[in-house]
């Protein structure tokens, strides 16, 4: 089986990002080198401002990860520094951005001179480098990386509603065709307006001023913005306009399902880490997760580090990792991470919310049997980058309690009196049968087909249904400007959008709990 294992790795593991980065001495130890700082400039989060109509709003860089579907195991760790590189040079390049409006209304070639061209040069130092890593261990680098060094601007007038595929911002209902996904909260069915019911109403908070949006919104000048929002009473129920995140299940093949309770991370475990996508690179989601189940998930743990880690699952056979981005609530409060790469020095900011409810249902296929998941399963659902990747792997729905059959995949919801806003997420159930991961973390998993069936080559899985409930004042908009918004925390560029939602998964259940799993689906019964 291809990637049974990862080996734990060391801070050393990083070293092509000390590499590629021009880092800087100083101190004692290693720092980043700003590669876009000037004598009379700080670069800092704190000295950004909004973009305004005309001016360049965020960037926007072809996803090298994505474009790399082989990569032998022996270059695996350079090759995912060098792309966590890329990522940091982008967050890099937006701070800049931000932090100097006023030199682009001054000269029109400011960004284009200063920042684009700059960080295409250094984008491209790194795929040379990639390539030359992959093609050393044996492997052919994909051609196309040659073209993907550029990186464009996006408009301020034109980030609003990018997304919205069919104009109307909709997502499926539930697929099984029963209404309602769980016990949630019945809404009064009372539309709102999107007006806030109490709370604190902070004018200060959201970034945004004068008659209508500014630029890109948000408490930190970095979303989202009004038309990030829609009244969920105004969404029509049962549509869809995403292939992506079908139910598996249905009223026949494997029927019944496994629910495991890991609880709403109450414990505040946290990071900014991804080992699936950067192991061994610190911070290299450049935004905060919640943890639930495996309590020993960070940038340098092992599959052994894993197996053998506490859980916070009430099923101790269960020490498998679920992690998600933080919701947080804009109102001009700060969190403990306010100075904190990926969180505040990043652009998230504001309260973190933990979830009231997070249900974690493994459920079966329509068409047939499941198989087993191997032993450390990777899943990524949905695109972190998707506000300017697209949609190919685009998995969200944003819902409220009361309402689950009317979806929204690129706006969030305004939820009515009485109800609370929920993350859906409904994750790849087919396997290729035999690697763990990918080097693009996609294509050794599938979603199943409008049929229910997997593709060929591919085998049916349990399917992860993950539902998180949040109790969220209704945020206040007005003349085009949103107040006190709540937010998914993002990479700074992607400007908090909705689309840009994702769910984790590491498989680490005990070989007897994975057969009870799949032995309760197959046979119709509803286990946990």
């Amino acid at each position: 089986m291809g990637r049974n294992t990862r080996k734990r790795r060391t801070p050393l593991a990083t070293k092509a990002i000390a590499a590629s980065a021009a880092l800087a001495l100083g101190g004692g130890g290693l720092v980043w080198a700003n590669f876009y700082a000037s004598a009379d400039e700080d670069n800092g989060w704190s000295n950004r401002t909004t973009a305004t109509a005309g001016q360049v709003a965020t960037i926007d860089c072809p996803d090298v990860g994505q474009q790399i579907s082989e990569v032998p195991d022996q270059a695996r760790g350079e090759v995912d520094g060098e792309l966590a590189t890329l990522d940091q040079q982008i967050t890099e390049a937006y701070q800049r951005l931000a932090a100097t409006r006023d030199a682009q209304v001054r000269d029109a070639s400011f960004v284009q001179n200063t920042i684009l061209g700059p960080l295409k040069d250094r984008r491209q130092v790194i795929i040379d480098r990639i390539q030359l890593e992959i093609n050393r261990a044996g492997g052919s680098a994909p051609e196309q990386l040659d073209g993907l060094s550029p990186c464009t601007g996006k408009p301020a007038e034109t980030t609003d509603g990018e997304q919205d595929q069919n104009g109307d911002g909709q997502q499926d209902g539930d697929q099984n065709g029963d209404g309602q996904q769980d016990d949630g909260q019945q809404g009064d069915g009372q539309q709102d307006g999107g007006q806030q019911d109490g709370g604190d109403q902070n004018q200060g908070g959201d970034g945004q001023e004068g008659d209508g949006e500014q630029g890109n919104g948000g408490q930190a000048g970095n979303g989202p913005v009004a038309a990030d929002f829609q009244d969920i009473t105004t969404v029509q129920p049962n549509t869809r306009n995403l292939p992506n995140g079908l139910a598996a299940n249905g009223r026949s093949g494997s029927r019944g399902s496994f629910t495991t309770k890991c609880g709403t991370n109450s414990n505040d475990n946290h990071n900014t880490d991804n080992v699936i996508v950067a192991p061994g690179v610190t911070n290299g989601a450049h935004h905060l997760h919640d943890y639930v189940g495996n309590q020993n998930n960070d940038a340098f743990a092992s599959d052994e580090d894993l197996a053998a880690a506490d859980t916070t699952c009430q099923n101790q056979g269960d020490r498998s990792s679920y992690f998600w981005p933080v919701l947080r609530l804009q109102d001009g409060s700060q969190d403990f991470d306010q100075n904190n790469a990926g969180g505040g020095t990043e652009g998230n900011v504001g309260k973190i919310l933990e979830p009231k409810v997070a249900q974690l249902k493994f459920v079966g296929n329509r068409t047939g049997r499941v198989v087993a998941m191997p032993r450390a399963l990777r899943i990524i659902t949905g695109d972190a980058k998707a506000f300017v990747n697209g949609l190919a792997n685009a998995n969200t729905a944003w819902t409220c309690t009361g309402f689950e059959d009317r979806q929204l995949t690129d706006k969030y919801p305004l939820c009515p009196d009485g109800s609370d806003v929920v993350r859906l997420s409904k994750f790849q159930s087919c396997w290729d049968g035999q690697n763990i991961d990918s080097a693009n973390h996609r294509t050794h998993v599938a979603f199943v087909q409008a049929n229910g069936a997997c593709p060929n080559g591919f085998q049916a899985i349990p399917q992860l249904q993950v539902r998180l409930v949040y109790e969220v004042p209704t945020p206040t908009v007005e003349n085009g400007v949103v107040q006190n918004p709540f937010a998914v925390d993002t990479f700074p560029e992607q400007l908090h959008k909705p689309i840009t939602d994702h769910n984790d998964f590491i498989n680490f259940f005990s070989q007897r709990t994975m057969n009870k799993m799949v032995n309760c689906i197959n046979s119709g019964r509803k286990c946990q």
